[in-house]
C-alpha cells in the first residue's frame, strides 16, 4: 500500500523530497458507552484499520489536502495563515481543525505541507474515523515541524479541535485510544482523572467481529450534544444534595437513593444508564482478566439494552444487527459501538462460529432492515505513529 500511495502522491503533488508516512487506528469500544463526558471509565482498544498519511512540507504557507476517500472533493487548499471552519471544505476541517489548534498553543507552524490522506476505516461507522484523521495530523506536524510534543498533549489538542473548531461536544476517549493503542490491549480508562491502564486481550478462541450497519449515523452529532445537556443537567440536581464532579462519581447505590433528585424522567434515565455503564465496564474488566469472557459477553449484552432502553441511542438498524446476534450460537455478546444512531456493533463469537455468524447475521439483517451489513475480523493493534518506509 505504502508504494502505491507513494506513486499517488507524486503524481497530486510532483517530484521532490520523498513523503513521510504516518498512520493512527482507528478505535472499537468494547464496553462503556456515553460515559467519557460523563467522568466514567471506557474500555477501548486501537484497531489495525486506521488513516494513513503521506506528507512533505512546502517553502511557501499554502496547506494542500487530498483523500482518497472523498476524491471526488479534490484537493483542498487553503494556508497557514487563514485557517478557519469552512463548510465546503468539509472532512479536511477535521485536519486543519488539528493546526489550528496547534497554532493556538503558539507551536509553529509557518510552512505550509502537502498531504495525501488515504483511510481503510469505513466513514460514519462509529469506529472513530474523525479521530483518526485528527491523531494521524497531530504526529505528522510534531514530526514535521520537530515540535516534541507527548502523546497526552497532542490528544487533548485533538479533542479541542473536534470540541471547538467542528462543534462536536466529543469526550476524549476516541482520540486517547487512538493515541494511546497497544497491540493486542484494551485500555481502562478513567476519563475524569485520564489514569489508565493497560488490560492484555487473550481472545485465544474467540474472535472479535465488528460489523458495520451501513446505516449512517444522520442523527449523531445533535443527539449526541443533546445527551450531554441531559446529562448535565441530572448531575446539576444531584449536585445540590451530594457532593459529586460528575455522573461516574455516583455509585449505583448512591444512585437509588438520590435520583429522586432528578425531576426529568428522561433526564433520569440518560443518568441511570451513565451510572451503571460505568460499574459495568470496570466489572466487565474484571471479568476478561479473571479470563471469564462469558461473563464479559453478558456484561456487554446488558449495556446494549441500557442504550437502547435509558439512554435511546440504538436504533432500529442497530437493535436488528444486535438481536441476530444474540440468536446465533456461538456468540458470547454482542453490543452497539460508538455515538449511536447507524454505525456499528461489536460481537464477541467463538471462532469456528465465524463465517456462519457473518452469514446467518447478514441473512436475518438484510431481511429486517433491508440493508447489507459489512463484517470485519479486527486485530487489536498499535497507536498513532510514524511508519518506516518499506
Amino acid at each position: 500500500m505504502q508504494e502505491q500511495l507513494r506513486r499517488q502522491f507524486a503524481e497530486l503533488f510532483g517530484q521532490g523530497e520523498e513523503p513521510r508516512h504516518f498512520f493512527a487506528p482507528g478505535r472499537v469500544n468494547l464496553i462503556g458507552e456515553h460515559t467519557d463526558y460523563n467522568g466514567g471509565h471506557v474500555f477501548p482498544c486501537a484497531l489495525s484499520l486506521g488513516t494513513y498519511a503521506l506528507v512533505r512540507k512546502r517553502k511557501d504557507t499554502k496547506i494542500k489536502l487530498f483523500s482518497t476517500n472523498f476524491d471526488t472533493e479534490g484537493m483542498i487548499e487553503t494556508s497557514t495563515t487563514n485557517l478557519r471552519f469552512t463548510p465546503e471544505h468539509q472532512w479536511a476541517n477535521y485536519p486543519l481543525g488539528v493546526v489550528k489548534i496547534f497554532q493556538d498553543y503558539k507551536l509553529e507552524i509557518k510552512q505550509g505541507f502537502d498531504v495525501l490522506f488515504c483511510g481503510n476505516i469505513p466513514n460514519g461507522a462509529g469506529l472513530s474515523s474523525s479521530a483518526s484523521i485528527e491523531l494521524v495530523t497531530a504526529v505528522l506536524l510534531n514530526h514535521l515541524y520537530d515540535l516534541q510534543l507527548e502523546m497526552m498533549e497532542m490528544v487533548k489538542m485533538c479533542q479541542r479541535a473536534e470540541n471547538e473548531f467542528i462543534g462536536v461536544s466529543c469526550g476524549i476517549m476516541d482520540q486517547f485510544a487512538i493515541g494511546f493503542g497497544k497491540k493486542d490491549h484494551a485500555l481502562l480508562l478513567d476519563c475524569e482523572t485520564l489514569r489508565y491502564t493497560y488490560s492484555p486481550i487473550a481472545l485465544e478462541q474467540v474472535t472479535l467481529v465488528i460489523a458495520n450497519s451501513n446505516k449512517r449515523r444522520g442523527l449523531a452529532d445533535s443527539k449526541y450534544n443533546e445527551r450531554r445537556f441531559e446529562c448535565r443537567s441530572a448531575l446539576e440536581q444531584l449536585q445540590a444534595v451530594i457532593h459529586i464532579h460528575s455522573l461516574g462519581d455516583v455509585s449505583p447505590q448512591e444512585f437509588e437513593k438520590y435520583k429522586h433528585l432528578i425531576q426529568n424522567e428522561t433526564n433520569r434515565r440518560r443518568a441511570e444508564h451513565a451510572v451503571y455503564e460505568n460499574q459495568r465496564t470496570i466489572e466487565a474488566v474484571e471479568k476478561l482478566q479473571a479470563g471469564d469472557l462469558h461473563g464479559f459477553g453478558h456484561l456487554m449484552n446488558e449495556s446494549h439494552r441500557s442504550l437502547r432502553d435509558l439512554y435511546e441511542v440504538t436504533g432500529a438498524e442497530l437493535d436488528a444487527l444486535v438481536q441476530a446476534a444474540w440468536a446465533q450460537e456461538g456468540v458470547l455478546g454482542s453490543r452497539m459501538t460508538g455515538a449511536g444512531f447507524g454505525g456499528c456493533t461489536v460481537s464477541l463469537v467463538e471462532s469456528d462460529k465465524v463465517e456462519s455468524f457473518i452469514q446467518d447475521v447478514g441473512k436475518v439483517y438484510r431481511q429486517a432492515s433491508g440493508l447489507e451489513a459489512a463484517f470485519y475480523r479486527v486485530e487489536i493493534g498499535d497507536g498513532a505513529r510514524e511508519l518506516l518506509q518499506d
